[in-house]
């Protein structure tokens, strides 16, 4: 009897794959395994749900009941898979309940997310901090700012402006903290992260950049965080009700790793999403393929796509596009397309009225990315159709 295919994991990876897979084989068996209740949700809108008054039930799409009636599948709810044998091909899994059982696979796919990244911080109360990276983590969060009124965002990438903005929006007294000199400055040039800073500040922001978070302690019932600035290491305290950590995430790869896969920054894929071990796959957070980590939503479509039909038979290489990411900060629409990480090359900026543009041009002149905010992100569709020409 053939084994059926077993997906570890029951966010948009795992369902997504799921789902491009049943689409072309309706008869062979299906199980996925999660550590939570397998609801659907779409975890890009917990940056931006508590001013909309998003609860966590509006943001589940579905139950897992409902999902398993729709894929065809056995979900295994509130399961963690406790080691991974490549070997003789089975997950050793115990419920929440403390029961254990042995499931056998043919084709196994990893799609096991990633957790926020820690700070190592000094203080009494660094267990405080509020990182939301699920249903459940935002359900904590709704629960523990109901009565603040002041909070510090730690980390100003993507994900921490657009928590600033939906806080500022829910009429909370927000401060953004962040080592660099300018929001999202990992990934974008200082040109659209300062359009966005003068825009979050008009909105009531106060920003810390160029600072780093170095102690949190417990202050009454507020906290208390020391703030380094990394120039000339002075210190200054900050007395806030709530702290909410966004400073990245770390994929999932123990699992892995136990089990004898190759791991590096991720678990290793090739272009067709196989691991080092026969029969095992990966995509979404925890997965780094071909030495890149693409952590959004158009990367894990694009992979679950591709997957699908490498799964039934037909082995397909996946193929990106230039993916568009879209960081939801009213205050200052912000659309990026990051260039491929092995493509030399330069940022181009220039500012425009209530705007800015700027173009990553590689060295034989041709467009390979662009960042856009404020009026210039209704340049967007003619810079994507130039970049895919």
């Amino acid at each position: 009897m053939q084994q059926p295919l077993v997906i570890v994991g029951s966010g948009l990876a795992g369902y997504t794959a799921a789902r491009e897979w049943r689409k072309l084989d309706r008869e062979r068996a299906l199980v996925l395994v999660t550590a939570d209740d397998g609801s659907f949700y779409s975890k890009p809108m917990l940056s931006n749900a508590l001013a909309g008054g998003k609860t966590p039930q509006q943001l589940a799409s579905f139950s897992a009941e409902q999902m398993a009636a729709q894929l065809q599948a056995e979900i295994l709810i509130r399961h963690r898979v406790l080691q991974l044998d490549i070997d003789n091909r089975t997950l050793r899994l115990r419920s929440d309940t403390g029961a254990e059982r042995t499931l056998a696979y043919g084709q196994l796919v990893l799609a096991l997310g990633a957790d926020p990244v820690r700070l190592p911080l000094n203080g009494d109360a660094g267990n405080e901090l509020l990182a939301i990276n699920d249903l459940q983590d935002y359900k904590i969060f709704r629960q523990r700012i109901a009565d603040a009124k002041s909070l510090l965002v730690l980390g100003a990438g993507f994900v921490g402006c657009e928590f600033a903005n939906d806080l500022l929006l829910a009429g909370y007294q927000v401060t953004v903290a962040d080592p660099m000199s300018a929001p999202m400055q990992r990934l974008v040039p200082p040109a659209i992260g300062q359009g966005l800073a003068q825009a979050l500040e008009q909105a009531g922001a106060q920003w810390r950049l160029g600072w780093a978070a170095a102690a949190v302690d417990h202050h009454a019932d507020q906290l208390r965080v020391t703030l380094r600035r990394l120039a000339d290491g002075a210190e200054e305290s900050l007395v806030v009700d709530r702290v909410v950590a966004a400073v990245g995430l770390r994929p999932r790869r123990e699992l892995a790793q136990a089990a004898g896969l190759k791991t590096e920054r991720g678990i290793v894929t090739d272009a067709c999403l196989a691991t080092s071990a026969s029969g095992v796959y990966a995509l979404g957070d925890c997965a780094e393929i071909n030495g890149e980590l693409l952590p959004f939503v158009m990367p894990i479509m694009h992979c679950a796509r591709a997957l699908a039909k490498t799964l039934c038979g037909q082995t397909t290489p996946v193929v990106f596009p230039a993916m568009p990411i879209v960081v939801k900060t009213p205050a200052y629409p912000n659309v990026v397309v990051i260039p491929p990480a092995n493509v030399a090359g330069e940022w181009r900026s220039e500012q425009q009225d209530g705007g800015a543009k700027s173009l990553f041009i590689d060295s034989t002149g041709k467009l390979r990315g662009f960042a856009l905010g404020g009026t210039a992100v209704g340049e967007k569709a003619g810079l994507l159709q130039t970049l895919n020409g």
